[in-house]
């Protein structure tokens, strides 16, 4: 389908009661917010990313999902950044509890690439896997749809291919776009993943796809794929991390982190979260939820002051959770190769060269804090 196709989809999706959301160009930067037509999204816009550097630019052409990755990721939508668990109210002895309700409105996004579909598919093994299952997530999660485009470029602060999680889309869409560029405009080869996918189509102005564009797909694709411009040694780095606790890298990192939270904010995955009572002279009280970061200080705050009191501490636990036991606890990698934590670290700091710096020298101790 063409531009005008893709607008009569959003269009459907809002008919159908769903919030559309997807990217945008604000504040210099493109970040995921509601769209109202196709016009809102960032035609003609790319990125430039690399350590501690994040800009927008314009391109050559009318693309419309010709960038990479903002800021933004879709956990802001299904875990977001601040929820209320409950609220009450008080008069005298009598403690009354209002019920906080959950979204009722079902989520569309739009423009999700393949490292966040599994990156999405990590909080849900966090979030719903186990005994107990966050409502407030499944109440977002189970009622979402996905709209999926295939990567048509990659930054140099991608590695999504050594992570397995990209950059074509494989699973867990309902629909799968892959833009091309042509004289004539934008094209959008389009597959159903779903029923809820197949119905969308229904009536929409499709024509059939031409072997000229299955073979103009496929080179885009092997060209993002071998345009990564950071690889991380995924097997391997679990037990690299898990044997060196105390190797001399970890001190070098602390001289430069400023233990800002930037990586834990941006990152697709990052799940943490405090909880907060609020209370009101006149007596209503609620507890909220907010995300919270492993670099901050009271996060680990116990009886007797904060278990991990220096940025070396802090920094360690986030990257051996990460990369290493996150395994453990969630039988896969809490990385997906998005490269959001390079681009957005103010110092520039890379997590693929902290790993490349204590795989050329491992100082394995057999110690463990």
């Amino acid at each position: 389908m063409d531009s005008s196709g893709l607008d009569r989809l959003l269009a459907r999706l809002g008919e159908r009661g769903y919030r559309v959301i997807g990217p945008q160009l604000r504040d210099h930067a493109i970040v995921y917010d509601d769209l109202a037509s196709a016009a809102d999204l960032p035609a003609g816009w790319t990125d430039e990313q690399e350590a501690g550097h994040y800009r927008v630019r314009r391109r050559t052409d009318q693309a419309l999902f010709g960038y990479n990755l903002g800021p933004d990721s879709w956990k802001r939508f299904l875990h977001p950044p601040r929820a209320t668990l409950w609220q009450g109210s008080g008069a005298g002895a009598e403690l009354r509890f209002v019920p906080v309700a959950d979204p009722v409105q079902p989520l569309a996004f739009i423009g999700v690439r393949a490292c966040e579909l599994r990156a999405i598919a990590i909080q849900d093994r966090v979030l719903l896997g186990g005994a107990y299952a966050d409502p407030h997530y499944r109440a977002r999660r189970e009622q979402a749809l996905f709209i999926a485009v295939n990567c048509s470029q990659s930054a140099p602060t991608c590695f999504c291919v050594s992570m397995d999680s990209g950059p074509e889309v494989r699973d867990g869409y309902d629909l799968v776009l892959t833009e091309l560029s042509s004289p004539g405009g934008q094209r959008f080869l389009v597959r159903a993943g779903s029923e809820t996918g197949a119905l969308l189509l229904a009536g929409l102005p499709l024509d059939p796809v031409t072997p000229s564009e299955l073979e103009q797909a496929s080179v885009q694709a092997a060209a993002v794929a071998g345009s990564m411009g950071r690889e991380m040694p995924a097997a391997t780095v679990p037990a690299l991390l898990k044997d060196n606790p105390e190797h001399p890298r970890w001190d070098d990192v602390a001289q430069r982190c400023l233990a800002c939270a930037n990586c834990t904010m941006v990152c697709p995955t990052c799940f943490c979260t405090t909880v907060e009572d609020h209370t009101t002279l006149t007596g209503e009280a609620s507890r909220s939820r907010r995300w919270d970061s492993c670099f901050s200080l009271d996060f680990s705050a116990l009886h007797g002051g904060s278990v991990r009191s220096s940025v070396r501490s802090r920094y360690r636990q986030w990257i051996t959770h990460k990369l290493s036991s996150w395994h453990e606890q969630f039988e896969s990698s809490g990385c997906v190769g998005c490269g959001r934590c390079i681009s957005w670290c103010p110092v520039g700091i890379d997590i693929t060269e902290e790993v490349r710096a204590i795989a050329a020298s491992p100082v394995v101790t057999g110690e463990r804090e």
